[in-house]
């Protein structure tokens, strides 16, 4: 019989035999306001925090030394400003703190790569991720419409990547159609394509203020179980013309995430490690069950070995001092 373990006994044998991470391969989520000199907690995710527009060049300066790289920026805003159309949200002759923050990185920081999340929930006074209709159904049409508003508001701000994270149909086609029809701007899509109806989010939402009303969003997030639906989807958005497409959550679909590779080799795969996750990791080690670099580091290795290339994190700080 074969004989293994003469195969990894030396420290560099672990290395040949390891698909490792790469702190490139590294996306940090981070969350603006408007205001000045804000830097607000988060009960149920520590360390995260929302960042007022001003603070973010002295936020992120030791990440970017350290070597980061990339960061997906999302908007905060309060529920006086909120509408049912999204209006804060771009593209309707307002803008938010998003484009703010654009334009500063862009300034600041002109390596570092600038992802928009493509969304209306946290703009919207009844949560959803679209517009709806008089009855309080939701209107595809209307909000890939919106949504493509949006996208093209935040490319004109400076944004490098944009990532609609809705799950309309076809709003990846919408989207890119816009953004084509402008054709300075050389801006790819980064569709959240494989975005389940998870139970994972509800942190998210506390940073966000997005949680939705009247009705939840499973009559456009994928059902947990589908596997079909979830490479449909994948498969759709890349014809459609995302450069990139997602995974969320990551820990309990990385058989999605596998496939998708296999079916998709030439495409850069995401995969977005989700804030209840990230949480739950917390709740461990603060119950001393495991030690947090060990664990954090076991799940972004099965991550890189089911074929991801591009890893959206709330543990990026640590992983830029943890990874070569």
């Amino acid at each position: 019989m074969d004989k293994l373990h003469p195969l990894f006994a030396h420290p560099t044998q672990k290395l040949w035999n390891s698909q490792l991470p790469r702190k490139s391969q590294l996306v940090y989520p981070i969350f603006v306001i408007d205001g000045e000199n804000q830097k607000q907690p988060i009960n149920s995710m520590p360390n995260v925090y929302r960042y007022s527009v001003d603070l973010l060049k002295g936020f992120l300066e030791p990440l970017v030394q350290k070597g980061l790289k990339a960061v997906l920026i999302f908007g905060v805003i309060g529920n006086e400003d909120k509408d049912e159309q999204g209006s804060m949200a771009g593209g309707l002759g307002k803008e938010s703190c998003v484009h703010k923050a654009l334009r500063l990185l862009k300034q600041t920081f002109p390596q570092l790569l600038l992802i928009t999340d493509v969304c209306l929930c946290a703009y919207t006074s009844h949560g959803h991720c679209g517009i709806l209709t008089q009855d309080g159904y939701l209107d595809n049409q209307a909000s890939i419409k919106r949504l493509s508003q949006c996208a093209l508001s935040y490319a004109q701000a400076g944004a490098d990547i944009v990532a609609p994270s809705d799950m309309m149909d076809n709003r990846v086609r919408a989207i890119k159609e816009l953004l084509d029809a402008h054709p300075n701007l050389k801006v790819p899509i980064m569709s959240y394509s494989s975005k389940f109806c998870s139970a994972l989010y509800g942190p998210f939402r506390d940073v966000c203020c997005s949680a939705p009303q009247k009705f939840d969003r499973s009559s456009y997030q994928l059902p947990p179980g589908s596997r079909q639906l979830a490479l449909q989807a994948a498969d759709r958005d890349i014809k459609e013309g995302a450069g990139y497409v997602m995974v969320k959550p990551i820990t309990a679909y990385l058989d999605i995430a596998a496939e998708i590779k296999r079916r998709h080799p030439d495409i850069l795969l995401a995969c977005y490690h989700v804030s209840g996750e990230y949480s739950m990791i917390h709740a461990g080690v603060e119950k001393k069950l495991f030690d947090m670099k060990r664990v954090v580091l076991e799940y972004i290795e099965g991550f890189v070995r089911s074929g991801i290339d591009i890893i959206i994190t709330y543990f990026t700080p640590e992983l830029l001092d943890w990874l070569e």
